[in-house]
């Protein structure tokens, strides 16, 4: 009832009708927005204020790098071009000093990096008459080019129209025999310009590392020059005195901010760091660990750790860390010395080529002790070429003829330079000490001595594990010469003394990252069969402390085999506490150590392989394993490939030749990788 009463109440109309009003509420709301929106419009109805004209700035827009080397050679007169492709600055050496060549052949040259270049314009060098364009080419690693000319290469590979009919060309190839892919770079360089119908207007030259490429490069050179000559109808001019490409400059009263101190790129660098790092701008990574891993003998093995927190530098198992050393004290303040200088004083050399990319030999300005400290080499036995130019300052008119001969190709110079300079292992310092009569200036000395490179070392860490710390395994370098000297490997000394603190201060290290294509499978769950003695074992703590990472994560891992070699147990089993504890973890499946010397019969690493052959077999052919050799090329790494030959043989039941392609099959599928050298 009460539902009822309700309802009723709401649905019955008054009894008494009410007046409507004249305007409802819908027509007061509606005139109300008219009335607003008329009165907003003639509000607004004003005169657009005029913009105010500022004067437009002349800001320069910025400098456009210059790739074109055919309008510089125009403009400069040049008619012949060395372009390098070089890692540790030997492939840029030898094209200078072609470079410098030109001019005792009535010719003019300049040397040039394939980066800073647009390639593609080797079609237009038939524009310059007599024009010439030789390539001075290295190999990297197995077989890759250099960094420099690796777009050079991507360049000659993507293309198959490129008429280059006009183009005269001549390659000297950088390599070593030790390696598989000999001189692959210059190889192809040299058979890929000939397709494009470029002219070779003389032998490709091969320079041999593991034997003599200094000797290789000037015989090669001695013939090349006639053969040009003859070729475009000039002659020699006779003239063979040294030609600077430099000329000095004192400074004496420079602000010393403004003065390099062993930057490799932007000044101040070390002081201001700024990412991204490279070898143009390194970083300076603090020393954290500096410990001996050897237990006893004659030799210094180091395990350094840097520490590269805040850098925002990454790096994947099997990748290089580059450090840049700086050389002994002791050596640099003895060539002061001896050529009585003083090595404060603040110097630029500057080229004397004013279009010249390359404005000095190392930055400048700076002192005579920074160059011969961070950026000169003064630790290697100095190439002929430099005897040849340091000749005229002997006093001492047997040593000028000695170190000319020794410049020369004539077999008797040849045998004089290999004892009294490579044979005895002189370096610069050892030369002025056993040759009185040879003062030169210092700053010619400087113009010729080649540039100290950065070093590489195979990253013994992992960066799943340690994202900012970055690990170095390295054996110290030092040794008596025939002379009775000693001379020391210039980064791993530096590298020994780079003490965790010293003297409350932290060590660093000037360093970046390079690349590697020595990669994990992308699988974990293939097997790995690591290979590596000595040093040669510093990638595999990185792979070691990676696979066990993965099994953290509970991911499937495959096999994880190890093969080390050292010379006794109790004196040089480098990292057998954390091998031993991987292999009880189960990190480690097999752990294989070859002690060489611990009995009469020598075992090496190669012999263990094939101790195990048939489950190696068994890895290789049916699970898919993936093979990482590290260490020694020369020997160690040849032993093994023909180890791994023997058991393809055998097991596989395969002639030789099937056993050396089933190999070679497996480097080219990448399943066989090497980080190796000489």
């Amino acid at each position: 009832m009460a539902d009822m009463d309700a309802d009723t109440a709401a649905h019955t109309e008054p009894s008494v009708e009410e007046e409507e009003p004249f305007f409802s509420n819908l027509d007061l709301l509606l005139f109300s927005l008219i009335v607003g929106l008329v009165v907003y419009w003639y509000m607004s109805r004003k005169k657009p204020e005029p913009i105010p004209e500022f004067k437009k700035l002349d800001t320069p827009a910025p400098a456009a790098r210059d790739t074109s080397f055919i309008e510089k050679m125009k403009k400069t007169g040049k008619n012949i071009i060395v372009f390098y492709g070089s890692q540790t600055g030997t492939g840029e050496e030898f094209a200078n000093r072609l470079s410098k060549d030109a001019q005792r052949y009535g010719m003019k040259g300049m040397a040039a990096d394939p980066e800073e270049y647009e390639m593609a314009e080797l079609a237009r060098l038939s524009q310059i008459e007599n024009s010439l364009a030789i390539f001075c080419m290295a190999t990297y690693g197995e077989g890759d080019p250099t960094d420099n000319a690796q777009d050079f290469y991507d360049w000659l590979q993507e293309i198959d129209d490129e008429d280059l009919s006009g183009l005269n060309y001549t390659v000297f190839a950088l390599g070593n025999k030790t390696y598989e892919h000999y001189n692959a770079m210059g190889k192809y360089v040299d058979k890929r310009l000939e397709e494009l119908g470029a002219k070779r207007i003389f032998d490709l030259g091969l320079g041999d590392d593991d034997g003599n490429l200094e000797e290789d490069f000037v015989s090669w050179r001695e013939q090349f020059w006639p053969s040009v000559c003859e070729h475009f109808g000039v002659e020699a001019s006779g003239d063979d005195s040294s030609i600077r490409q430099y000329e000095l400059k004192e400074h004496t009263d420079l602000n010393m901010n403004k003065v390099y101190s062993g930057e490799m790129g932007r000044l101040k660098s070390f002081e201001v760091q700024k990412p991204p790092y490279d070898s143009k701008n390194p970083f300076l990574a603090p020393v954290t660990v500096n410990r001996k891993l050897n237990k006893a003998g004659d030799r210094h093995l180091m395990h350094v750790e840097l520490d590269i927190t805040g850098s925002k530098i990454r790096y994947d198992s099997g990748d290089h860390v580059a450090v840049f050393p700086t050389n002994d004290s002791a050596m640099v303040n003895k060539l002061g010395q001896i050529l009585g200088v003083d090595l404060d004083v603040v110097i630029s050399l500057n080229n004397l080529d004013e279009e010249s990319n390359k404005k000095h030999p190392f930055p400048c300005p700076t002192t005579y002790r920074t160059a011969l400290t961070h950026y000169l080499d003064i630790s290697q036995p100095p190439r002929t070429n430099v005897l040849y130019e340091l000749a005229q300052y002997a006093s001492d008119p047997k040593d000028q003829e000695n170190m000319r001969r020794m410049s020369s190709s004539s077999p008797e110079g040849k045998a004089l330079y290999h004892s009294w300079v490579q044979g005895a292992c002189r370096n610069i310092l050892a030369i002025l000490e056993d040759m009185p009569s040879l003062r030169p200036p210092v700053d010619h000395l400087c113009e010729l001595l080649p540039r100290l490179q950065a070093r590489y070392y195979s990253i013994a860490s992992s960066s799943k594990v340690h994202p900012d710390r970055i690990s170095i395994c390295a054996v110290v370098v030092e040794y008596e010469t025939p002379t009775g000297r000693t001379n020391k490997g210039v980064a791993t000394n530096w590298l020994k003394n780079k003490l965790a603190t010293d003297n409350g201060h932290k060590s660093t290290v000037p360093m970046f990252i390079r690349k590697s294509q020595f990669r994990l499978p992308f699988k974990a769950t293939n097997p790995v069969i690591m290979i590596g003695p000595g040093t040669g074992i510093a990638p595999f703590m990185g792979f070691i402390q990676e696979r066990g990472w993965l099994k953290e994560q509970g991911k499937e891992v495959g096999e994880t085999v190890l093969y080390f070699g050292c010379r006794y147990k109790n004196e040089d089993y480098i990292y057998q506490e954390e091998l031993e504890a991987a292999e009880k973890k189960g990190v480690l499946t097999q752990l294989n150590i070859a002690f060489s010397r611990d009995q009469e019969q020598k075992v090496y690493v190669q012999h263990l392989l094939k101790n195990s052959k048939e489950h190696l077999w068994k890895l290789i052919h049916s699970d898919n394993a993936h093979i990482y050799v590290c260490g020694d090329a020369k020997n160690m790494a040849k032993d093994v490939q023909t180890a791994l030959q023997d058991i393809a043989e055998e097991l596989g039941s395969m002639t030789r030749t099937q056993a050396t392609d089933y190999v070679k099959k497996l480097m080219t599928k990448g399943r066989y990788s090497q980080d190796v050298w000489t």
